[in-house]
């Protein structure tokens, strides 16, 4: 497969042949509780390329956050195979995975999990004192449109700034890849299209890896593919050669 790159107004699309970033191949996830058995991934098989944006698209309990958790280093397989790179995630263990988390991927949650005793300058040095390379604080808010708000608490901000504050504190270690989870959930439509601006520029100009899981289908037209779960498994993959802008999307 090749991934597609956006060039010029997201109307044209470019190959690239780059490797992917993720191969993932006949990921199972299986949980237990007594004597029940839980699918929550039942064989999934994809690749991810690097500078891509996805969008992970389908209901609650379709399998898209466990997906996630376990290419992000937060959960184990059952099964199957996971690689970053050269790198087989599915044989790391616990502290391998922890040091793959700190120096390789940002998240970004539906709930933006801000220290609200800390200022947003604050909240986002807190990364950068453990990162290998990190931004400044105030170069990662400059990049999500809030350099003027650095000295402001998460109380004295609106939803849309304080998830766009995580999004800065997530992207300051200068992370390859940048998992989200529901980034706009808990977000009106205006606040989420500023929120979704701040992702796709960060895609578009740093080149970060970025997939967002969401249940609302108008969110896909601004990603380069788009992967549909339901039970566990990928039920559709669907290639955007007309993206759109955030603040075209009807939400």
């Amino acid at each position: 497969m090749i991934p597609l790159r956006y060039v010029g107004r997201m109307d044209k699309v470019a190959a690239s042949t780059s490797e992917p970033i993720f191969r993932i191949d006949g990921l199972t996830k299986i949980y237990h509780s007594g004597e029940v058995e839980v699918r929550a991934l039942n064989g999934v098989t994809l690749e991810l390329y690097e500078s891509e944006m996805t969008v992970l698209l389908g209901p609650s309990g379709s399998g898209k956050s466990t997906f996630l958790n376990i290419v992000g280093g937060l959960d184990q397989a059952s099964g199957g195979t996971v690689f970053f790179r050269d790198l087989e995630l599915t044989k790391l263990s616990e502290r391998q995975l922890t040091r793959y988390r700190r120096d390789h991927v940002g998240f970004v949650f539906q709930f933006y999990n801000l220290i609200p005793s800390l200022t947003a300058w604050e909240n986002v040095a807190l990364v950068t004192e453990v990162a290998r390379k990190p931004m400044k604080p105030e170069d990662a808010l400059e990049v999500v449109g809030l350099r003027d708000r650095m000295t402001h608490f998460p109380a004295q901000m609106s939803g849309g700034e304080q998830q766009r504050v995580a999004i800065a504190r997530a992207i300051a270690k200068q992370p390859e890849v940048l998992l989200c989870d529901e980034p706009t959930g808990a977000l009106d439509s205006k606040t989420g299209i500023l929120v979704l601006e701040a992702l796709t520029r960060i895609n578009d100009e740093l080149g970060t890896t970025t997939a967002i899981i969401t249940h609302n289908a108008s969110i896909q037209r601004i990603a380069h593919r788009v992967f549909s779960f339901i039970d566990g498994k990928i039920s559709a993959t669907h290639v955007n050669t007309e993206r759109l802008k955030p603040h075209e999307v009807s939400w």
